[in-house]
């Protein structure tokens, strides 16, 4: 059914951050935006589409576009140690020993912890893919997925290529209701992988339109052999062909001036992971740099064991913050820029032009905010920058309410509808439990 919301203030993460005063947003049939606007703009509704009326703020669903989701299993294990010991020590040889139905567990949760915030796609890089696209449809988010493909002892990443190729040509890139579901392939990372593998990757993308999620330069030490071979990661990417396709780049912290020209030029996306960047002490991306050069840029929670939570919110505080200190400046990065990184700005960086805005067109993914928090005691009868100011630096997740995905609501009074959030916890407990035994 059509149905319409109408609030207080509706920012539809328009490129300048527009703030509409007594706003409506319509959603359609088929559960896109029909109409974002003023209220005295709005076109004739008709007896059979419902309508809300909400306090509070309207806005996209956030988008997190770097995560490792199922990691809720693993949350708080290994969390003093640096980036390569914490993945060899402890990560990897706890998730050797995981089931799919530990993976699904873990995606259901996660996922409903990141709903219950307001964010309604996050790009996943896991194991078990299919478990996550089970638990996302059961849960009524949307996700950018892959199974990762990765040269380690016992796996074969021609075979996790080859098996991402009949999945993308059995269903499709995108499927399920509202296409919640959108496939890619998950390359690890340059130093986890051939350039073989790399090349052949960048090939079998191509040919299928998809994206290509990889991390890039995330810690200082990561990538010796490769920038004493071939310059940098970015170089070696554009060298075996994925610079030309579809590609986001997850973390990307130590960059020359050349990488960030050179991912400028080829259009690449970036995910900024600030949270698990500054946690595992990686560093600080440039992210000034990264906007100056237009380079595409959105905001990552990266896993939950490494940041250790979901709330991309928490990451659009820090990657101002971090911004600011860096450069010393305070208005390089401001408010409603931080907010945009978090919605139409993911959205570019993962390619997709269909989330991450309240336009016509774009799929219905909302989230309303309330006002009951001290954050808003001002109320929202302020200047245009102040109540962003208070959104973004003071209110945060606080006051997520509702939900919708695909014009589908998923979340009421901040708890998730289609799965049991304590059902949900118990099945992680019982998963967690066994990584232990």
């Amino acid at each position: 059914m059509s149905r319409r919301l109408r609030a207080p203030v509706v920012l539809p993460a328009d490129p300048t951050c527009s703030v509409i005063r007594d706003g409506v947003v319509d959603i359609d049939d088929a559960g896109r935006v029909a109409y974002c606007g003023p209220a005295a703009s709005a076109p004739g509704r008709t007896d059979a589409a419902e309508a809300t009326d909400l306090p509070g703020i309207l806005l996209p669903g956030l988008v997190n576009t770097h995560a490792h989701s199922p990691m809720v299993l693993l949350r708080g294990m290994g969390g003093d140690l640096p980036l390569l010991r914490w993945l060899r020590e402890v990560i990897w040889p706890a998730e050797a020993r995981l089931r799919p139905s530990d993976v699904h567990a873990g995606m259901v949760l996660g996922s409903v912890e990141m709903l219950r915030r307001g964010v309604t796609t996050s790009a996943e890089m896991y194991f078990h893919a299919e478990q996550l696209a089970d638990a996302v449809l059961t849960t009524g988010a949307r996700v950018v997925l892959g199974g990762p493909i990765i040269d380690l002892p016992g796996l074969d990443w021609r075979s996790m290529i080859t098996a991402t190729e009949r999945w993308i040509d059995a269903d499709g890139l995108r499927f399920g209701p509202g296409e919640r579901v959108e496939l890619s392939y998950a390359a690890h990372s340059a130093y986890m992988l051939p350039p073989e593998a790399l090349r052949e990757v960048a090939k079998s993308a191509a040919a299928r339109g998809a994206l290509v999620q990889i991390h890039v330069a995330e810690a200082a030490d990561e990538d010796e052999r490769q920038r004493a071979e071939f310059g940098s990661v970015p170089r070696l990417l554009d060298q075996v062909g994925l610079l030309d396709g579809r590609l986001i780049a997850a973390h990307a912290v130590h960059l020359s001036d050349e990488d960030i020209a050179l991912l400028a030029a080829r259009g690449a996306g970036v995910a900024h992971c600030p949270g698990s960047n500054a946690k595992l002490a990686s560093g600080i991306a440039r992210l000034a740099d990264l906007r100056a050069a237009s380079v595409r840029v959105g905001l990552g929670t990266d896993g939950p064991a490494s940041n250790d939570d979901l709330d991309l919110w928490e990451e659009v505080q820090l990657s101002a913050m971090l911004a600011r200190l860096s450069t010393r400046d305070s208005t390089v990065v401001t408010a409603a820029d931080a907010l945009l990184l978090a919605t139409r700005g993911g959205a570019d960086a993962l390619g997709r032009d269909d989330i991450g805005a309240l336009e016509p067109g774009r799929w219905a993914d909302v989230v309303h905010v309330d006002l009951d928090d001290p954050a808003f005691a001002a109320g929202l009868d302020v200047p245009d920058d102040q109540l962003l100011a208070n959104l973004v630096w003071a209110a945060g997740s606080r006051r997520v309410r509702d939900v919708w995905v695909a014009g589908e609501r998923v979340v009421a009074e901040g708890e998730a509808l289609r799965a049991d959030r304590a059902e949900a916890q118990a099945n992680v407990a019982k998963a967690a439990a066994h990584l232990r035994s």
